[in-house]
Formats: C-alpha cells, sequence, structure tokens
C-alpha cells in the first residue's frame, strides 16, 4: 500500500476457481431456468389432468354407486362387483407373481454364478417389460382362455397380469438385493451361518423397503391395466355367489368398466369410476413412499 490507497488483493487461482468464487455462466441460468420451466409443465398437465376429472366425476361418486351393481331392471347403476373383481385379480395375481419374482431375483443375485444364463435371463426380463399388453392379452385368451379352457375368468386374467408384472417385481428385487453390503453376506457367513439362513434373515429384511415398493408399483400396474384383462377376464360385473366360485367367472374390473361406459357415452359414469381409480392409484404411490420411509428410517 503506498500514498494512502488500498491496493487490490488478487486472490490465487485455485481460490478464484472454488466453489464459492465460481462465475455464474448465463448458460448454466438458462439450463436452469428450462429445467424449472420444464418441471411446471409437468405439474401443471398432472394438476390440469386430476382436476378435470375430479370436477367432472366427483358428483357422480356417492354411497350408492359404491355399495350396488348395474341393474337394467332397477334402473340403477353402481360399481361394488367391479371393485370386487379388481380385488380378486390384484390378490390372486400377487399370489403367484411375488414368491416367483422374488424367488427368481435370489436365485439370480445369490446362487447363479455371472455368465451367458444369468445375461439371458436378466435381458429376457427386459423384453418381457417392453412387450405391448395387448400382446399378453392376446397369449393369454389363446393359452389359458382356450388350450387350458379356463375362458374368460379371474384365472385367466391374474396368469396373464402374472407374466406383466414378474419383470417389474424381478427387477426391483434385484436392485434392493444389490444395494445390501457385501459386509453383511461375509459377515453371517464368517460367523457360521448358512447362506439360505444369510438370505432370510439378513438381506431380505435388508432388502425390503425395494421388494415392498416393487410389490406396491405392480398393484398400481394391476389397477390400471384394461387391454389384456380385456382379452381374458371378460366384463362381467356381478358379486360373486361364493369366495371361490369367481374364480372361474368372467369379471370386468374397473378399468374394463371405464372402457365400457366410454364405448356407451355414458360419460358421466365414466368419470366417477375414473375418480375411484385415481383414488386408488394415489393410494398407492402414497403407500409406495411411506413404506420406503417407514422401513428406511429403521435400517
Amino acid at each position: 500500500m503506498t500514498d494512502g490507497m488500498v491496493s487490490e488483493v488478487r486472490l490465487p487461482a485455485s481460490v478464484e476457481n472454488s466453489l464459492y468464487h465460481k462465475k455464474i455462466r448465463v448458460g448454466d441460468q438458462v439450463l436452469r431456468g428450462l429445467i424449472y420451466l420444464a418441471a411446471i409443465i409437468a405439474m401443471a398437465i398432472l394438476v390440469g389432468i386430476m382436476g378435470y376429472v375430479f370436477v367432472r366425476g366427483i358428483p357422480q361418486v356417492n354411497w350408492e354407486f359404491l355399495s350396488t351393481v348395474q341393474s337394467a331392471r332397477k334402473g340403477t347403476f353402481g360399481i361394488l362387483g367391479n371393485i370386487v373383481n379388481t380385488l380378486y385379480i390384484i390378490v390372486l395375481t400377487l399370489i403367484i407373481a411375488v414368491p416367483v419374482g422374488v424367488g427368481s431375483a435370489i436365485y439370480l443375485n445369490e446362487y447363479a454364478k455371472p455368465g451367458r444364463l444369468v445375461k439371458s435371463i436378466e435381458f429376457t426380463t427386459e423384453i418381457l417389460s417392453g412387450i405391448p399388453s395387448i400382446i399378453f392379452g392376446l397369449f393369454g385368451m389363446v393359452i389359458f382362455g382356450t388350450v387350458l379352457k379356463l375362458g374368460y375368468s379371474v384365472l385367466t386374467g391374474s396368469f396373464t397380469l402374472t407374466l406383466m408384472v414378474l419383470p417389474l417385481i424381478t427387477r426391483n428385487t434385484q436392485e434392493a438385493l444389490r444395494t445390501v453390503p457385501d459386509s453383511y453376506r461375509s459377515g453371517a457367513l464368517g460367523i457360521g451361518a448358512t447362506k439360505w439362513y444369510m438370505i432370510r434373515t439378513i438381506l431380505l429384511p435388508s432388502a425390503a423397503p425395494g421388494i415392498l415398493t416393487g410389490i406396491i408399483l405392480s398393484v398400481g400396474r394391476i389397477v390400471g391395466e384394461s387391454a389384456a384383462l380385456l382379452f381374458t377376464a371378460g366384463s362381467g360385473f356381478l358379486l360373486p355367489r361364493g369366495l371361490f366360485s369367481k374364480l372361474f367367472e368372467s369379471s370386468g374390473t374397473l378399468t374394463i368398466q371405464l372402457y365400457l361406459c366410454m364405448q356407451k357415452a355414458k360419460y358421466d359414469q365414466a368419470f366417477g369410476i375414473a375418480v375411484v381409480l385415481l383414488v386408488i392409484v394415489l393410494g398407492i404411490n402414497l403407500l409406495a413412499r411411506f413404506v420406503t420411509k417407514k422401513f428406511g428410517t429403521k435400517k
């Protein structure tokens, strides 16, 4: 410093390029603005769709709508039979798909040696997840409905949906198992535990959030499926006469009834069903987030 003047202090190059002194570039600001714009557009589309459906559909939803079945003789319309059919298909599909999907993932991740066989199986599951649902419906109608003589029934629809959700459950379970540290495995085996005991008591509880999330998302796909079920489960809307008799009867789900209402130009009833479906899907997504957070805090 000379003559009372304060000289300019120049920072080192490493400090000038640090996080706190990094120059703001115009390109970064433009990109940030585009990202925010894309997020706002996506949220606006979601709010617009849900708002329109709720505005059109909520006036149609009442206790009679939810607790009765449609009857031409009584002149009533209700979706209770379709709700029951949806529950039947969800439960039966999960009973078949969850053990097979989780078991396949355990085999691929813990028992199978890395090689062509494992890669082929993983490639096959990825291809299955990309096949259009209408093709699954055609396959299920021919194999389960015609060859096995199950016809239009809950069994035919559930077997078909099992093929559709297996890749989702298997891949989610695999990814969940891969997130478990290898130290858990080596530690358990090092103290003398068998491999199956280690998988059952350590790996599966640790990977439970990812596995449950995959299962819950599979339920969401089952609830929202229509094309495959139109060819396999049919469009019946009556309540079951017995617990197991429904398995062999034509059983239309909520999505099938929604399609039929739109086909008959009964738009008010269709929007009422759409409201019920949206509530179910939102509940499923919220449940998935809750399960993930709940198990995540316990780990």
